[in-house]
């Protein structure tokens, strides 16, 4: 039996103003990893957000700490390839690579899995991975591999929807059908969606709380 993965309904208010109180201080970048030994120690709850490269994914960090441009330097020549970590308040904030380089080279590709990996499986504050999806096109088979990359892992993972703003109606709804029929292939799926748009501010509020909510 396949989970409707419906939308998530609007928090309530008390768990809206828990997630803004805890992106209302200051967010910071703490360091970029290339290798295991760099993590830094792992003493406070964690979440994480992959996508595609070009899926929004520095908007919506940018956007869900208020913070512009924090998340820029995950994006800078030299920095592709690291596990980015951010600080807010007693929270780890951890952006990963764009994944779907098609010009990448193979060495480069095998190293980045491996670390990913790595991290996925052997990171013991890793509590939830928000997997973001374009709604423009709904899942790909490059967002399949990393779902099942998380069910080998045994992350949870929830699927954010970017950019909603950019596609209405009809192809909207056909988009979200492709991408819960992809996620019910994974046990790793949270079963409820949350729909974005860095643009215009929709789904941010919900997201903090959503995070807020996870318990260590």
């Amino acid at each position: 039996m396949q989970l409707p993965f419906p939308e998530i309904e609007m928090p309530s208010d008390e768990a809206l103003e828990k997630g803004r109180l805890l992106f209302a201080g200051e967010t910071t970048f703490l360091k970029g990893v290339v290798a295991m030994d760099g993590l830094p120690p792992a003493d406070r709850l964690e979440v994480c957000f992959a996508g595609r490269s070009n899926v929004g994914k520095s908007s919506l960090i940018n956007a869900l700490t208020g913070r512009k441009g924090l998340a820029r330097a995950s994006n800078t020549p030299g920095r592709t390839q690291e596990i980015n970590f951010f600080t807010a308040g007693e929270l780890y904030v951890v952006d990963l690579p764009g994944y779907g380089f098609a010009n990448a080279p193979v060495a480069v590709v095998a190293k980045w899995q491996a670390l990913l990996k790595n991290y996925l499986q052997g990171r013991p504050t890793l509590r939830r991975v928000f997997v973001l999806i374009d709604a423009r096109h709904g899942a790909k088979a490059v967002d399949e591999e990393i779902m099942t990359l998380l069910d080998r892992a045994a992350v949870t993972f929830q699927v954010v929807m970017t950019k909603v703003d950019k596609v209405k109606g009809d192809a909207l709804d056909a988009s979200m059908v492709a991408t819960r029929a992809a996620m019910a292939k994974h046990p790793a799926a949270y079963p409820e969606l949350i729909l974005t748009s860095s643009e215009k501010g929709e789904g941010i509020a919900a997201l903090r709380a959503v995070i807020a909510s996870i318990e260590a």
